[in-house]
C-alpha cells in the first residue's frame, strides 16, 4: 500500500521532499530544518515522522499558536534549542501618523523582494504596531531592501522573541454537514453562500487553498486546509469527522 494514496497528487512533490529529509536525518545522525509550514504541511510532517517511526518533528514559528511554522526532524535523543529553529523578528517603523500598514500590503512588498512565501513566518499587526517574522537565513538581505510597504517609507528594526506583540486569534469554531469535500461544497458550507456562486468564485481564481490559488471546484479539501475567498475572509477546516447515515460528511471549521 502506497503511503501517497492518503494524501492529494497535489501533495506528492512535498512529501518527497520531507522523506528525502528524514533520509538524511537517518543516515547523517543530524537534524534538517525545513522552511516555514502551513498547518497541512505540518500536519503532513507529523505524519510522516510517525509513519516512518525513527525520526520525530519539533515545530517553532517564534509566538504560541503561531499559524506558520519551522520543523525540525531529528533523531529521537536530539533536543533543539531556540536557535536552531532560525528564526529573525522584525519590527517596521514607518511614519504611523500618515500611513496605515495591512497586512496584505506588507507582505506584497515582503514578496516583491523576490524571495519565496516559504521564507516568511506569520506578520503580526495590533493597531499601528507591525512585525513579522523571517527566516534568519535571508533575514539580512530583507533588512536592507525593505524600504517601503506601499507609500509608506519603512525601516526594519530587530526584535528578540520577547518583543513580539501577542496577538490573540481565536478561530471561532462551527460545525456543518457537506456532501462531499469538494472545494465548492466546503466553501458554501464555511461562507454562508450557494454552491453555484461558491463554484463561480473558485472558477474567477477568488479562492486559495493554503495560500495557493485553485481554480477546480472539484479539488478535494483535507484537515486543516486553510481556506480564503475575496472579499469573504478566511478559514480553516479543523476536523472531518465522519458522516452521518444521509452519507454527509461532518466537519468542523474555524473563521476569524
Amino acid at each position: 500500500m502506497s503511503i501517497y494514496q492518503h494524501y492529494r497528487a497535489d501533495e506528492k512533490p512535498f512529501i518527497d521532499q520531507i522523506f528525502e529529509s528524514i533520509h538524511f536525518v537517518k543516515d547523517t545522525y543530524s537534524f534538517k530544518l525545513t522552511d516555514f509550514l502551513d498547518p497541512r504541511q505540518q500536519e503532513i510532517v507529523t505524519q510522516l515522522a510517525s509513519y516512518d517511526g525513527q525520526v520525530v518533528v519539533f515545530l517553532d514559528g517564534g509566538i504560541e499558536n503561531a499559524e506558520r511554522q519551522r520543523a525540525i526532524i531529528s533523531p529521537p535523543y536530539f533536543e533543539p534549542e531556540s536557535d536552531d529553529f532560525g528564526l529573525a523578528f522584525f519590527e517596521v517603523d514607518y511614519a504611523d501618523k500618515f500611513f496605515t500598514i495591512e497586512h496584505r500590503q506588507l507582505l506584497g512588498a515582503l514578496m516583491n523582494l523576490g524571495i519565496i512565501r516559504d521564507k516568511f513566518g506569520d506578520i503580526l499587526i495590533n493597531d499601528k504596531t507591525v512585525q513579522f517574522i523571517v527566516a534568519k537565513e535571508v533575514s539580512g538581505f530583507v533588512q536592507l531592501n525593505l524600504q517601503a510597504v506601499g507609500k509608506a517609507t519603512v525601516a526594519l528594526r530587530k526584535l528578540n522573541s520577547e518583543e513580539l506583540i501577542k496577538i490573540n486569534e481565536e478561530w471561532k469554531i462551527q460545525s456543518g454537514t457537506v456532501s462531499s469535500l469538494r472545494l465548492d461544497a466546503v466553501v458554501s458550507e464555511m461562507f454562508h453562500i450557494s454552491r453555484a456562486k461558491s463554484a463561480a468564485y473558485i472558477q474567477k481564481g477568488m479562492v486559495k487553498v493554503n495560500w495557493k490559488v485553485v481554480e477546480q471546484p472539484n479539488y478535494e479539501c483535507c484537515k486543516l486546509d486553510t481556506i480564503s475567498v475575496r472579499g469573504f475572509g478566511r478559514g480553516k477546516l479543523v476536523s472531518i469527522d465522519g458522516q452521518t447515515k444521509k452519507e454527509k460528511w461532518r466537519i468542523q471549521y474555524g473563521k476569524k
